[in-house]
């Protein structure tokens, strides 16, 4: 297994960046536990202070640097289209898996 995994954006189609595989697939995982699947979903912030009580500490103690990993896998998700955003103030998501 690499020490990296590439990830997609949906604001920047095409374009893949290279991050770390252990923390993209804790942060993926606790994405996965936490966000519904029906509406009305889970808010982006939601998301953020949920996922941190499923992240292991040694990649992410005290929370740390979980909001830019959180931000990330939202967004490579959605480019995947696993994760759906949904049209609503603020913006909720759901899985379509």
């Amino acid at each position: 297994m690499t020490d990296f995994v590439e990830v997609e954006n949906v604001n920047t189609p095409g374009r893949t960046t290279r991050v770390n595989r252990r923390k993209y697939e804790a942060m993926r995982r606790a994405v996965e536990l936490v966000t519904p699947m029906d509406e009305p979903g889970l808010t982006a912030s939601d998301m953020k202070e949920a996922t941190k009580m499923f992240l292991p500490h040694e990649l992410f103690p005290d929370g740390k640097t979980s909001g830019w990993w959180q931000k990330s896998v939202q967004l490579d998700l959605e480019a995947k289209g696993i994760l759906v955003r949904h049209p609503t103030k603020p913006l909720t998501f759901t899985l379509k898996i």
